[in-house]
């Protein structure tokens, strides 16, 4: 069942068009990333999506329809751009941000404490959140995310200003979240991060859908032909079908002809008797599929 569908929506600000007929769905239970590069078109489309701003034309439907209200508070948010009150106290901001989210006085205290202490803050809570660094602060607004217990959390840019202690931490907590049926939506321009957690996504540039998909379907889609072979021992000098040869840590990359399928290499090295640590098709990373989508069509990265 999908939690939001997005149904060729468009933004367009003055002459700039932001958002060009974006479609996709975000299944329950799953962690969907949302990516491309600065500029892209990410954010609007979040915001489309939590009813910040109006598509100009095309539909959403969030938690089984249109957005309202009480929809919004079974929705976490951390957005890119900080928001939370500088002037007071770190732990009279989280508790007033709970209780907007409609948490009883009593047991907004009891989950800032716990998160407080998780995140290694709890000792910072009486201090004003200016007073906090980046890393600090971009934990905090997590913790704002998350203090409700919602079905749907959208992050932007979650893994910014963290170190790589915090990082994994958060990533920890996005897999506890996914692991618990929760959805979640991890907008960002890091593709090796939605490497690591998502299972499907979308990759927008330029306002427009460049590829949907599953992570493992998109890169076997996008495969070059290549193997990746670690021999116990040496290669024959002559493999047919090879073209080129690269040495790749432990190993060698095999740069195969047009025609020559990856089982023939394999078939061909056993009967040379070439004893095999590991043998694969070189699957590209996003960054590299990316790379190749917009160098194909020719725009600008």
């Amino acid at each position: 069942m999908s939690t939001v569908k997005v149904n060729q929506i468009t933004k367009r600000f003055g002459n700039q068009q932001v958002v060009d007929h974006v479609s996709f769905e975000v299944q329950r239970g799953e962690i969907f990333g949302l990516l491309g590069p600065n500029g892209a078109g990410k954010t609007t489309t979040i915001r489309i999506i939590l009813d910040i701003f109006k598509p100009d034309s095309g539909e959403v439907e969030v938690l089984g329809g249109p957005m309202n209200e009480e929809k919004k508070n079974r929705i976490g948010y951390l957005p890119e751009e900080r928001g939370l009150y500088q002037d007071i106290s770190l732990e009279v901001c989280l508790n007033y941000l709970a209780r907007l989210k409609g948490l009883k006085p009593t047991e907004a205290a009891h989950r800032i404490e716990q998160s407080l202490k998780r995140f290694d803050l709890y000792e910072h809570r009486k201090k004003k959140v200016k007073a906090l660094s980046k890393g600090m602060q971009q934990k905090a607004q997590l913790i704002a995310t998350l203090v409700h217990d919602p079905e749907l959390i959208i992050v932007d840019e979650p893994f910014s200003a963290l170190d790589p202690v915090n990082t994994q931490m958060v990533k920890d907590l996005l897999r506890e979240e996914r692991e618990r049926g929760k959805t979640i939506i991890m907008c960002t321009h890091q593709m090796h991060q939605v490497e690591e957690l998502c299972d499907r996504l979308v990759l927008i540039n330029h306002g427009k859908v460049m590829l949907y998909g599953d992570l493992d379907g998109i890169r076997r889609r996008y495969a070059a032909r290549k193997i990746l072979v670690c021999p116990l021992g040496d290669l024959p000098a002559d493999l047919p079908g090879v073209q080129r040869i690269e040495r790749e840590n432990s190993g060698y990359l095999l740069h195969l002809t047009e025609h020559t399928h990856p089982q023939a290499i394999l078939k061909h090295l056993v009967e040379q008797g070439v004893a095999l640590e590991r043998f694969e098709v070189a699957l590209p990373t996003l960054d590299e599929i990316f790379i190749q989508i917009v160098t194909a069509r020719g725009e600008p990265l």
